[in-house]
């Protein structure tokens, strides 16, 4: 076996290990995508959960966010640490050519989390959930050859939702270890005081409600991130829709506990996980209404800074037949746009 590809498969076996550990949810859902691009998503999440830990396992101070920032510029350079991480991380940055604003924007989210930023409105946690999520739907939409704006602000939107939905469900975690995310703003609103909170975290049905509210705010962004299903290449479209029903579910379970975060850690069963990885794979994937939304102000950046694509061809992950395919479905779905805009 040639020596670069025995490094690639050893990197690669790293990177796997660490989303499995990481994120189950996230590792069951890359179990339908198609085997490239799952590879490059275990690259892309390994170094994400690495930069994550940085911060929360480290001191999590400007020195560790230049440390990111510096390991981000050699990737780039293709001159990466030598860690199996790094090595993954900079060959799917080069070989997919995911432009360097999305994973810098994650930093950067990191690094409000590193200086226990707060959030006062709604619109303020946007910001920060598009740099720690947003840039990663964008990633992943780059990941399976798609570039096409509007394909991107609905990949962001489903970060936004999902982000929106781990927030919901950490509440009591997030307060343990000193953080607060919900918005100060509505925290008002509902008659809590946020440093009492994160004194001695304990559930109100005050409290209660500021988590539906952020779960209603997650419901209409996976709405919305799923009108762009049809955008992607149709082998993966089932592992997004996973994606997205698994998290949903975070949100289902964290609902049927009363809205208790704080006491209790909503978890989604294995079972449960099958049951709807087996739904994605049997249900109409891309029986989505077409979206003409504008992105999410928060988001604009991270789709301004994806490059439409030159040759959809070329950088398909699932061949030309599929391809060919693929073409009809977004001549169908601009079909279908015109209509509904010429009927209203």
């Amino acid at each position: 076996m040639p020596a670069a590809l025995h490094s690639w498969e050893s990197d690669l076996a790293v990177c796997r290990r660490a989303t499995r550990k990481g994120s189950k949810s996230f590792y069951a859902a890359s179990l339908l995508l198609p085997r490239n691009v799952r590879n490059g998503a275990y690259a892309l999440y390994a170094f994400c959960r690495y930069s994550d830990d940085v911060i929360d396992l480290g001191d999590g101070d400007a020195s560790a966010i230049d440390r990111l920032n510096k390991r981000l510029v050699r990737a780039y350079r293709d001159l990466p640490e030598d860690s199996p991480i790094d090595r993954a991380f900079a060959q799917v940055v080069r070989d997919f050519d995911i432009p360097k604003t999305l994973p810098a924007a994650l930093i950067e989210g990191l690094a409000w989390d590193a200086a226990g930023r707060r959030y006062e409105t709604i619109e303020d946690l946007y910001d920060y959930c598009a740099r720690v999520a947003g840039s990663v739907g964008a990633m992943m939409a780059v990941l399976m050859g798609v570039r096409e704006k509007d394909a991107i602000a609905r990949a962001c939107d489903l970060g936004v939702a999902m982000q929106l939905t781990n927030i919901s469900r950490d509440v009591g975690e997030d307060a343990r270890a000193g953080r607060i995310y919900l918005p100060h703003k509505w925290l008002q609103e509902s008659k809590i005081n946020a440093e009492a909170f994160l004194a001695a975290p304990v559930f109100t049905r005050g409290l209660g409600g500021v988590v539906k509210r952020l779960l209603e705010e997650a419901a209409r962004y996976y709405d919305r991130g799923l009108t762009g299903i049809d955008f992607l290449p149709m082998r993966c479209r089932a592992g997004i829709v996973a994606a997205a029903d698994i998290y949903a579910e975070i949100g289902r379970r964290v609902a049927n506990q009363g809205f208790d975060s704080v006491t209790e850690r909503a978890v989604v069963s294995t079972r449960r996980k099958l049951v709807l990885l087996a739904s994605a794979v049997a249900g109409p994937n891309f029986a989505h209404a077409p979206s003409n939304c504008a992105p999410l102000p928060a988001n604009a950046f991270l789709v301004d800074a994806v490059e439409p694509e030159r040759d959809a061809y070329a950088n398909s992950p699932t061949g030309g037949a599929e391809h060919v395919l693929d073409v009809i479905m977004r001549l169908e779905r601009r079909d279908r746009a015109n209509k509904l805009r010429a009927a209203s």
